[in-house]
């Protein structure tokens, strides 16, 4: 774990690790689990990605709607798990979850935290790439939540996240896209305005539109499927599953049971 926060230091050498990007997020990882804390927007985002990701998994394993645990039997990768705000409930609904994190503070936290819970977890400090390298078996699902905006090679990323797809699994991925309507909400007003982020937690440049996620999963070997919007609806005060994908979305892509001719 030493030689993975030297790496962090010095110029990135995966394309999972962008330096800044990971001392950034290291910085504030004792406030993961503080629903008032830096991360309060996304305890406030949580419930309608846990619902998507939910009910996406129980449609594409045939799994019985409402059980208690319906991802019995399921491996699940958590890439860029933070402190556990996924993980955990998809340990909850009967998941073997594996999280990593290229922040060895986030892992920390995470795993004090599931501990606290009485939850076993797999967490690990390091990078896609590192799980490639080890032979690790690929996953029935894999989570890519709010990760790819902030890596140094997004287009090998999603690549080498492909690769941990099992014959039959699916990804899940969560991002910004990158228009002039996600450059005013999400940086000027969540940043800027309205003081939900800390200023400089995204950079635009480093927003992808989804044709560009649909690409580079492609050349993984991935199908993916129509985006899912998710917009903030201020009367409410509640986020939502929306047809505008202009800002925050979600994809999902599955690995064929057998290669495509």
């Amino acid at each position: 774990m030493a030689e993975l926060a030297e790496a962090t230091r010095t110029a990135p050498s995966t394309p999972s690790i962008d330096p800044e990007e990971v001392a950034k997020f290291s910085a504030i990882a004792a406030e993961w689990w503080d629903p008032k804390g830096k991360f309060r927007p996304l305890h406030r985002f949580n419930p309608v990605r846990l619902g998507f990701i939910r009910d996406t998994i129980e449609a594409h394993f045939n799994l019985e709607a409402g059980a208690k645990r319906p991802f019995e039997g399921l491996r699940l990768l958590d890439i860029g798990c933070g402190g556990g705000l996924v993980s955990e409930p998809m340990t909850r609904l009967g998941a073997s979850v594996t999280g990593v994190d290229a922040s060895e503070a986030n892992i920390k936290t995470a795993l004090t935290h599931a501990r606290e819970s009485g939850l076993k977890i797999d967490y690990r400090a390091g990078t896609v790439e590192g799980l490639l390298e080890a032979g690790e078996p690929p996953f029935d699902v894999v989570l890519n939540l709010e990760v790819v905006e902030h890596v140094a090679d997004p287009q090998q990323f999603l690549i080498d996240c492909a690769a941990l797809v099992k014959p039959g699994g699916l990804t899940i991925i969560a991002t910004l896209n990158r228009t002039a309507k996600a450059f005013a909400l999400a940086i000027v007003g969540a940043e800027y305005v309205l003081g939900w982020l800390p200023k400089g937690t995204h950079e635009f440049e480093k927003f992808l539109r989804p044709s560009e996620i649909e690409q580079a999963l492609k050349q993984g070997g991935l199908v993916a499927e129509p985006t899912q919007g998710v917009s903030f609806n201020p009367i409410v005060n509640e986020w939502r599953l929306s047809s505008d994908d202009k800002v925050n979305y979600m994809m999902v892509a599955r690995r064929p049971e057998k290669p495509t001719e």
